[in-house]
């Protein structure tokens, strides 16, 4: 990857980091050292991952470098998205309206809700016996 041309963004979604590496190519996608098929074996994943590129149709102008870490195989999948998205709009900025109407520039809040003392979980109750 030529180094000169290069653009860097993070991407996160639940507890997936995704760094995401972008610089004019041919449209090879390199996640944690291994091609995207071989990474991802799951078809939505992948899908997952490429929305941003084929939204604004570079899935073979750019190549894609990611490192990604933490959480499972749907939230890698949604950090890398965040993380592409992110590092398109480093390398050209008018693709923003798009990548916006999407939603794919806004990070997804949603995460495990946490599990509370006096219940058997984030929001599920124990039994309750009236007699």
């Amino acid at each position: 990857m030529n180094q000169d041309n290069m653009h860097y963004a993070t991407g996160k979604r639940k507890t997936s980091t995704a760094r995401t590496w972008i610089s004019p190519g041919t449209g090879v996608i390199t996640v944690n050292g291994r091609a995207l098929d071989e990474y991802f074996t799951v078809e939505s994943a992948k899908k997952s991952a490429l929305q941003a590129l084929s939204l604004v149709k570079m899935t073979d102008s750019v190549d894609v470098r990611v490192t990604v870490a933490g959480g499972g195989l749907s939230g890698q999948a949604g950090a890398m998205r965040h993380g592409i998205t992110r590092a398109l709009i480093s390398m050209q900025p008018d693709l923003r309206g798009a990548l916006k109407r999407a939603g794919y520039v806004t990070r997804d809040p949603r995460a495990k809700e946490r599990k509370k003392y006096g219940q058997r979980a984030a929001r599920a109750r124990f039994q309750f016996s009236k007699r």
